[in-house]
């Protein structure tokens, strides 16, 4: 084969590259699980799901991740993953909270990894209150141009894989608890919740082993005060996490509608980004090695009678290459039009965000500044309450009840 023609195949394949693309057409959503067997309300574990982190800690201002956008999914995405595992009927309460170290029976804590309109990668960890963990696993899912047709985004989340996997996950592990694991998993929260109020008052009632797992060595009677008053305040917690529910979900409504339509965007957004960097790419490459080649063949030419072919056809080559490489210039020049698109329709997103006014009982509460500050306002009013009620009360009576150690 000639020099000429290597250099020819050369390029016609850079070129030939830039035309081959492929996208995702199709989305599978796994069905829901339920539990193998029945059990009591009473041994129905709780389940605490935190704000994920929005994993902005080390990212790159050249990636395209927009914070006030994370910041909203870290709100929004617990939400989805909470009405999953409501799905099954295998929990108690399900609940979206605003403080990671909230004492629930079971804690899930994510953090984003990477979120799009096209991939959605989370880092997801569970542990009950005892100190079991359940789940540390990551998980990622890809969208396709399907999901986001309206028939669809109407069912379900265009990432609803990932939260459904995740939630059938979580409830094969709790299928595998003995009902005595479950009943110490619900004392155990019951007597952090108290320690965390008064440690000194229900001091002795747990113990860690050498794994660092707690286990109940014995339990405060049914009459004492303390306990009593214990009780009265975490069902004031309850009720205030649950009204921070109706937030989120509130929440989660108001942000379906512009959040769906800024994924679509930048599902389009991404898909076409890549596509023009990926051509760009070949177009440049393509453009030089014809350039080149063409000036490769020129110092080819001799004086020979092909001279003016041989010395005509160079010429075109590098003039050819020129044209490729300015081409591919212009692609490139295209795409970061795109990538402004996007950060344009992430500040669109962070205008919807706006403080949320909730109402209690006997107050109402503006939530317009960061939750989790708001959430520790309200501990702190609980253990004023806590402090004021309990008074002069002795501590825990002394016949306390001794439970078997597990």
């Amino acid at each position: 084969m000639t020099a000429g023609r290597t250099w020819v195949y050369l390029v016609l394949a850079a070129l030939l590259s830039g035309c081959v693309s492929q996208t995702i057409k199709t989305t599978s959503v796994p069905a829901i699980n339920t539990p193998g067997e029945a059990v009591s309300e009473a041994l129905l574990l709780d389940v605490g799901i935190a704000l994920f982190d929005p994993g902005l800690d080390d990212y790159d201002e050249d990636q395209r991740i927009y914070p006030e956008v994370r910041k909203a999914e870290a709100r929004f995405m617990p939400n989805l993953l909470s009405q999953a595992m409501q799905e099954s009927g295998a929990w108690g309460a399900v609940r979206v909270v605003p403080d990671p170290e909230r004492i629930s029976d079971l804690s899930v804590h994510g953090t984003i990894l990477y979120s799009d309109g096209e991939t959605l990668e989370l880092a997801i960890r569970a542990e009950d209150s005892r100190g079991y963990e359940w789940l540390d696993k990551t998980y990622k899912g890809k969208a396709s141009a399907y999901a986001y047709k309206a028939s669809t985004r109407e069912r379900y989340d265009p990432f609803q894989a990932v939260y459904n996997t995740i939630a059938n996950d979580l409830l094969e592990a709790l299928d595998k608890l003995r009902p005595q694991d479950r009943e110490n998993v619900r004392l155990t929260t019951e007597l952090l919740f108290a320690q965390s109020f008064s440690e000194e008052a229900f001091a002795g009632y747990l113990a860690r082993n050498r794994s660092d797992v707690y286990l109940v060595m014995r339990l405060p009677a049914e009459n004492d005060p303390m306990l009593e008053r214990v009780r009265t305040i975490r069902e004031r917690d309850h009720l205030y996490i649950d009204t921070m529910q109706e937030y989120y979900n509130g929440f989660s409504s108001q942000m379906a509608g512009p959040y769906n339509e800024w994924r679509k965007d930048t599902y389009d957004e991404a898909v076409e980004l890549a596509e023009l960097r990926r051509r760009s790419n070949a177009q440049i490459v393509g453009g030089i090695l014809s350039v080149v080649a063409g000036v490769y063949g020129a110092t080819r030419c001799d004086n020979t009678q092909n001279d003016s072919a041989c010395r005509a056809a160079s010429t075109v080559a590098i003039g050819g290459g020129a044209a490729i490489l300015k081409s591919g210039m212009e692609k490139r020049a295209e795409a970061q039009i795109h990538v402004q698109a996007l950060e344009e329709l992430g500040l669109s997103l962070e205008a919807e965000i706006t403080p949320q006014i909730i109402e209690l009982e006997d107050r109402s509460i503006t939530l317009s500044g960061n939750v989790e500050e708001q959430y520790a306002q309200w501990r702190q009013l609980l253990a004023d309450i806590y402090a004021a009620e309990i008074g002069a009360l002795a501590g825990p009576a002394d016949d306390a009840v001794t439970t078997d150690t597990l």
